[in-house]
């Protein structure tokens, strides 16, 4: 009987679940937790990293690069003749024809047209400052320009303006040939020439507006001459799209400004004092940028211009969101004729030194004569600037120099670092 009561009691018995471990729960719990954000942060941490070269395998990046040939300077006739073939002896006949009233309208309509055609990489700037005056009332106020279209890096429109009309702009916006006005940016300017690019996005601009604007062309403003016919653009009056026809009278002036030395182009063409934009040749190119601030102080209201050529390697870099390297000397080229005269060795004559410039912080000064940049032997303005725009800001460049002493040159040498000018 204790037998079977035994065995009743074995049937009886409950098999109890396993008691959950919590603790041991939650350590599996947070282990899980943790090994799911390490995988996470391994696999992001690669997507970042890989991202750029799948990106470059699968779409490969256009070159955002603006690059602007440089222009050489005209033969001399004497060596244009020398190419020309020797047998063509044959004077060339000349046909007088009466231009009339009619065609003379005709002429003007064709000059006209090619201004019009330019019109479309002739954009309106408007910079917004904004503040609060003595009485702490709010107000706003605007600068207006011409800009002009110089490039597209495949990213954003790349626009050439005048610094003045958007320094400490709070907002800078835009307006295309076809009065679409968009947003845009300060990309770079350059202290000297006040010239500065500003950038559009691409993605802020329809396709119907792209479809009706236009880049520049800059083309070769060394062949120009005096009688050459010019056309300007832009806002020469004062006004948009005002479009003007004259010839050059003048090429002959020099501008001194910041480590360099720019061509003067004069015309016979009368602006507003206030306008500004560019001047074009017959074949719609851009061959001088109009700035009032470099316009003769004697008519203010002759249209002059800064030629092209001279500028290119500056707007360059400025499209290049590079900054412009700078020394702070004012300087002319000493020619043979200025050196025999008046017994100044060959080289660059410092007229002038900036206060503050790296030039001074280097010891140079007025009427030293610099000889060499660098191992490399200067001679002319032109190739001083050549050098100069070669180095980046914080370089450092070995000038070699010569400094009159009682009645001799001595020959001096100093260092000077490559800054930039705000």
């Amino acid at each position: 009987m204790k037998q079977d009561d035994e065995e009743f009691s074995f049937i009886k018995e409950k098999i109890k679940d396993k008691p959950i471990n919590k603790k041991r729960m939650l350590i599996h719990l947070a282990y899980d937790i943790l090994c799911a954000i390490v995988f996470g942060a391994v696999a992001c941490l690669a997507f970042v990293c890989l991202k750029p070269h799948i990106e470059e395998w699968t779409q490969p990046k256009k070159d955002q690069t603006i690059t602007i040939p440089k222009d050489e300077e005209p033969k001399d006739e004497e060596q244009t003749s020398q190419g020309q073939n020797e047998e063509e002896t044959q004077e060339p006949v000349y046909v007088q024809e009466e231009l009339g009233v009619d065609g003379y309208q005709n002429l003007q309509k064709e000059l006209y047209a090619i201004g019009k055609q330019a019109d479309k990489s002739v954009v309106m700037v408007t910079g917004v400052t904004s503040g609060t005056d003595w009485f702490n009332t709010p107000y706003e106020s605007q600068n207006q320009a011409s800009g002009i279209i110089i490039g597209n890096n495949g990213q954003e429109l790349l626009i050439l303006t005048e610094r003045k009309v958007i320094a400490d702009a709070q907002s800078i916006s835009i307006t295309f040939c076809d009065k679409v006005t968009v947003p845009a940016t300060l990309k770079k300017y350059d202290g000297n020439t006040g010239v500065a690019v500003i950038s559009v996005a691409l993605a802020d601009i329809s396709e119907d507006t792209m479809s009706r604007i236009a880049v520049a062309t800059l083309g070769n403003s060394l062949v120009m001459s005096q009688g050459t016919v010019v056309i300007a653009i832009g806002n020469p009056l004062g006004s948009s799209d005002s479009i003007m026809c004259g010839t050059i009278t003048s090429t002959q002036n020099k501008v001194t400004t910041i480590d360099n030395n720019y061509t003067i182009f004069t015309t016979d063409m009368v602006g507003s004092e206030n306008g500004g934009g560019v001047l074009l040749n017959l074949s719609g190119e851009i061959v001088g940028l109009v700035l009032k601030d470099y316009s003769n102080q004697g008519d203010r209201n002759t249209i002059t211009a800064i030629s092209i050529s001279e500028l290119k390697q500056v707007i360059e870099d400025l499209s290049n969101n590079k900054d412009i390297p700078y020394l702070g000397l004012r300087i002319s080229t000493v020619t043979d004729d200025i050196s025999e005269t008046y017994s100044i060795p060959k080289g660059v004559y410092v007229k002038g030194v900036e206060l503050d410039s790296p030039a001074m912080a280097a010891g140079l000064q007025e009427a030293d004569v610099i000889v060499k940049m660098n191992g490399e032997e200067i001679t002319s303005v032109e190739q001083y600037n050549q050098l100069l725009l070669g180095l980046n800001p914080g370089d450092a460049v070995k000038i070699t120099l010569k400094r009159q002493n009682a009645e001799e040159y001595v020959e001096l040498e100093c260092n000077a670092g490559v800054g930039v000018l705000q």
